[in-house]
This record gives C-alpha cells, sequence and structure tokens, in this order.
C-alpha cells in the first residue's frame, strides 16, 4: 500500500487526518456543511470495510447496502418497537449481521467473478424485499419512525455538532484497525490472495477463512454504519439501502483507488459531497456518477488518489532531472 509522500507511516497519516477531523468545524460557516460531512463519515466507515474487501482481498461484493440497512433496521426496531438504548442496539446488530454475513459468506465465497457480484446483488435484493414486506415489522416501503436520537451512558448527541464528533470518533476507530490488520500477518495474506489464490494456497495460506473472515468484518463495519445513520436520522427506509446505493458504495472505493484505505475515504468524500455541488444535474445524478467512473477508470485506471500522487512524483522527478542537468 502507498501513501502520499509527506506521509511517512499510516499512523503518521493517521494522526494527521485525526488533527484534521477535529479542527475541521471551526472552519465552517454553515451548519448544512457539517449535516454532509456527518454522511461523509458515515460513508467512509463502510467504503473502509469493502476496499478491505474488494481493494485487498480482490472479493466484489454488490450487496454492502443490505448489510447497511440490516445495521440502521436492527437499531431502529429495537429503539422505536422496544425502546431499548442504542448501544444495545448496537450489539445486537453488530452480532446479528457478523453472523448473518458468515453464513452467506462460507458458500457466497467460493464464487468468482461475475457469479460472486450476482450473488452478493441477490442478497442485497432479497434484503430489501424484506424491508418492504414485513411492514409490521419496518413500517414497510413508507419506513420505519419513532427511532430514538442517540445517547450513550446518559449523553445524549442532541446536536449535529455533537453527533460529528461521534461519526469522527467512529470512523478513527474504524480507520486504526483496518490500518493494523493492513500492516499485519492478516494485510499480507489478503494482499497474497488478490494477487492468486492458488499461490496463496500453496504457500500455506488459509484462503477461505481469510476470505469469509473479511467479509465478515466488512459487514460489521457497514452495520455499525448503519447505526449511526439511524440514530441520526431517526428515521429509516428501504429505498435507502437500495441496488444504486452498493453501486455507489463501489464507485466509491474504485474512484477513490482500490487497495487504499486513504483513497476509500477520498472516494466517500467526494461521491457525497459531488451532489451537493451538482444538484442541477438531480435527476442524471446516476449518469454524472457512470461518467466519473469511466473517465477515472480511462485516465486514471488506479484511482484518484494514487493517479494524483503518480502525476506529483512524475513532476517531482521531471523538476530533479533539470536541475541534474543544469
Amino acid at each position: 500500500m502507498r501513501f502520499p509522500p509527506f506521509v511517512r507511516s499510516p499512523y503518521a497519516g493517521f494522526l494527521l487526518f485525526s488533527g484534521m477531523l477535529a479542527v475541521l468545524p471551526l472552519l465552517l460557516t454553515n451548519d448544512y456543511y457539517l449535516n454532509v460531512l456527518i454522511f461523509i463519515g458515515i460513508h467512509a466507515i463502510i467504503a473502509i470495510g469493502l476496499d478491505l474487501l474488494l481493494g485487498y482481498t480482490g472479493q466484489i461484493s454488490l450487496g454492502h447496502a443490505a448489510f447497511f440497512g440490516l445495521g440502521a433496521y436492527i437499531t431502529g426496531v429495537l429503539s422505536a418497537k422496544a425502546s431499548w438504548p442504542p448501544i444495545a442496539g448496537l450489539v445486537v446488530a453488530l452480532v446479528g449481521v457478523g453472523i448473518l454475513a458468515y453464513v452467506i459468506g462460507i458458500p457466497t465465497l467460493k464464487l468468482h467473478g461475475h457469479y460472486l457480484a450476482m450473488a452478493t446483488l441477490g442478497f442485497g435484493i432479497i434484503v430489501q424485499i424484506f424491508f418492504k414486506e414485513l411492514d409490521f415489522l419496518t413500517g414497510g416501503p413508507s419506513g420505519l419512525v419513532g427511532i430514538e436520537d442517540m445517547v450513550i451512558f446518559g449523553y445524549e448527541f442532541d446536536s449535529d455538532l455533537k453527533y460529528y464528533y461521534l461519526v469522527c470518533v467512529s470512523l478513527a476507530l474504524t480507520l486504526l484497525l483496518s490500518i493494523n490488520v493492513v500492516q499485519s500477518r492478516v494485510g499480507r495474506a489478503l494482499r497474497a490472495i488478490h494477487g492468486s489464490e492458488v499461490a496463496s494456497s500453496v504457500l500455506g495460506v488459509n484462503v477461505s477463512r481469510y476470505k469469509v473472515g473479511i467479509f465478515v468484518l466488512s459487514a460489521v463495519y457497514a452495520a455499525f454504519a448503519g447505526w449511526l445513520y439511524s440514530h441520526y436520522m431517526t428515521f429509516v427506509s428501504p429505498s435507502s439501502f437500495d441496488f444504486m446505493f452498493s453501486i455507489k458504495l463501489v464507485t466509491m472505493v474504485v474512484i477513490g483507488s482500490l487497495g487504499s484505505i486513504w483513497g476509500a475515504i477520498f472516494g466517500a468524500a467526494l461521491l457525497t459531497s459531488l451532489p451537493e455541488f451538482l444538484y442541477v444535474f438531480e435527476k442524471y445524478e446516476t449518469t454524472v456518477f457512470g461518467l466519473i467512473l469511466i473517465t477515472v477508470m480511462i485516465f486514471m485506471p488506479k484511482g484518484l488518489l494514487r493517479g494524483v500522487e503518480d502525476a506529483v512524483l512524475a513532476g517531482v522527478r521531471v523538476v530533479r532531472g533539470k536541475g541534474d542537468d543544469k
């Protein structure tokens, strides 16, 4: 994994990034931008998990919106129907989604390429059908209302600023855990699997265990993000977790840079904030995203972040070359 030139280690980058998140609200003059940043943080958590699966392990998933929705609905139903506190809802959501991802992952991850994509896509569609049809529990197509605000150990996150810092802490913890995974023996095994499953197996890597394990971890990340989303919106509906959102998540990872945690965050920030600047193209949002993806894949196949990094490094080499000539 490559990092920007000014970051000597991923942990130095983590500290720099955390400091930037802490001071960012001080630079904002409009609370609306704080709302956008909250959604960027929530989407970034999902994108990081998906990048571990897609970018590092090479396993595509078109059903991560379903895990996001399950996390949101589980805690939402427990809160609205049974008055459970958010922390209890979080525990049930993470455990429940983790078990489901494990059960789904064992047979699904034996597939490859388009077959794996279609299997995860089918899972996502089935989950959304359940969201719509179990109206006595989920509220059906109209959505689930009555979800309580976020309260943790008696502290209420009753403003966008407070919720922003909650999301920031959540994103920072997710990022730190992911960096540790990537830098560990597990990360090396994941990259080996991405390169060649057969060669990895010959070298003693338990391919099935690592693939299922990282699939479960990425699903748990999505459920965690769903928990944050549910108690921030205090309302969830099936339309927020449809197939197009899964495509958007994959696009975040691909545009940001596959196999780069920082790229996943960058992609999430770009695609979450872009509609706010292109609101005049609201009816053509999918088309605009498609054109952006095609353009990036043609001119920057490694993703925007690595494309910019390569361009900067190339410029530095040119400048140094001219200096040596003199």
